[in-house]
């Protein structure tokens, strides 16, 4: 069952992870888009704290996770996006409904492996700025659509009972389209252009867990991980079209190469398996460099990223047999970002609070996962736009046993 699953999820995730708009964001119209969290619903829900080394959830973000599995685990997961942007004199609704990730974990005895397909940033917006009534005056709307996904392939080594090691290498690929459309009032004539980048480029992270126990029942769990910089290659076209003109003018197509930093990230935490845990996790991004030719600006600049969050968990009875509601795994986290960016000498923050649930399927260690986000991004401050979110999220995560011979017919 799980493999038809995995077949079906696949098909449908190559299609949608090119056709989605996976933000609503007019901060997207810079860099490479809207960077998009990298993990699954059950950390996302902590925060992002994905610290412990859990054995029935697949664990993206650290690939030293992958040893720790007890079984072979499928999870794919959805979001569905609502925000309210607004500057300091109007405001507007918008919805998006994306796909989340792929991803599927193998045990294999001290080894674990991982592959998936994650999006890893998005471009999504549509800024209309109308001066139709002035005459002479220009009219623009701009819209952009695409983003960046990765497939990935990572193993883990689990060199002690306490002790993984793990490496994922990933290929990066996407495209982003732009178009500006500009008109005079006035003039009959309207001038586009749409700038098309294709996206490519190879990425590698490293990563440690450790645990240890501190008193009894209680451990220490600890997470550390290292992605290398490296180069994303952008081959762009740029198109312009006036109406009335039979043939539109093509641009010599060029090429860019944009920067990926190398990023830390570090967490920690104490907990009790399959009872409770609390934890930390700080996350450092070096300055990149993203900017392609079509999205260039003397008012834009990128600074270091980083994240701070505390999340955790809280299970009832894990073992319940008589109380469902007892085995359900009950989630919380908080967050504080600067995404990397500066728009008119503003730092860019996000700032959000996360709640979710964990469902078990009952006979099974599968479960299904529920989870919600709100927070703000942005600033109303020098003209720019704040974002105040809402994301609700759902994930599956199916978990079965492979390559263990059946000893009876």
């Amino acid at each position: 069952m799980i493999k038809k699953l995995i077949i079906s999820a696949c098909l449908l995730m190559s299609f949608v992870s090119f056709a989605q708009q996976g933000t609503a964001s007019p901060y997207s119209f810079y860099g490479i888009g809207e960077a998009r969290f990298k993990g699954t619903l059950e950390y996302r829900s902590m925060a992002g704290v994905a610290v412990e080394q859990d054995s029935i959830h697949l664990n993206i973000e650290n690939p030293a996770s992958y040893s720790n599995l007890g079984q072979t685990t499928f999870t794919v997961g959805g979001t569905f996006a609502t925000s309210n942007l607004k500057t300091s004199s109007q405001s507007e609704k918008a919805q998006r409904t994306t796909f989340d990730y792929l991803a599927l974990g193998i045990p294999m005895g001290k080894l674990g492996a991982s592959f998936g397909l994650i999006p890893v940033s998005s471009v999504g917006y549509k800024i209309l700025n109308d001066n139709t009534g002035t005459e002479g005056a220009t009219s623009a709307q701009l819209d952009g659509k695409g983003g960046v996904n990765k497939v990935y392939f990572g193993l883990s080594y689990k060199i002690m009972r306490n002790w993984n090691v793990g490496a994922d290498v990933q290929y990066n690929f996407g495209k982003i389209t732009t178009t500006s459309i500009e008109a005079v009032t006035g003039v009959q004539n309207v001038t586009t252009e749409e700038n098309i980048a294709e996206l490519s480029g190879a990425s590698f992270t490293i990563g440690t867990m450790y645990q240890t126990k501190l008193y009894k029942k209680v451990n220490l769990f600890t997470s550390l991980s290292y992605a290398f910089a490296s180069t994303l290659n952008s081959d762009n076209t740029r198109t312009i079209t006036v109406s009335g003109d039979a043939d539109p003018y093509t641009y010599a197509p060029n090429s860019q190469e944009l920067k990926l930093p190398n990023k830390l990230s570090l967490s920690a935490g104490i907990g009790e398996s399959r009872k409770w845990l609390i934890g930390t996790s700080m996350v450092f991004q070096g300055e990149g460099q993203y900017a392609n030719y079509y999205n260039q600006s003397s008012n834009v600049q990128y600074e270091k990223y980083s994240k701070y969050a505390i999340g955790g968990y809280f299970i009832p009875n894990y073992a319940s047999f008589t109380n469902y509601f007892s085995r359900i795994t009950y989630r919380a986290g908080l967050k504080y970002e600067k995404i990397g960016l500066i728009v008119k000498n503003e730092s860019i923050k996000d700032v959000g609070m996360t709640l979710g649930a964990g469902f078990p399927i009952t006979g099974s260690f599968s479960n299904v996962n529920l989870g919600i986000e709100f927070g703000k991004r942005g600033t109303v401050s020098s003209d720019l736009v704040q974002e105040n979110y809402v994301n609700f999220s759902v994930s599956f995560s199916f978990n079965d046993r492979w390559f263990v011979k059946s000893k009876f017919n």
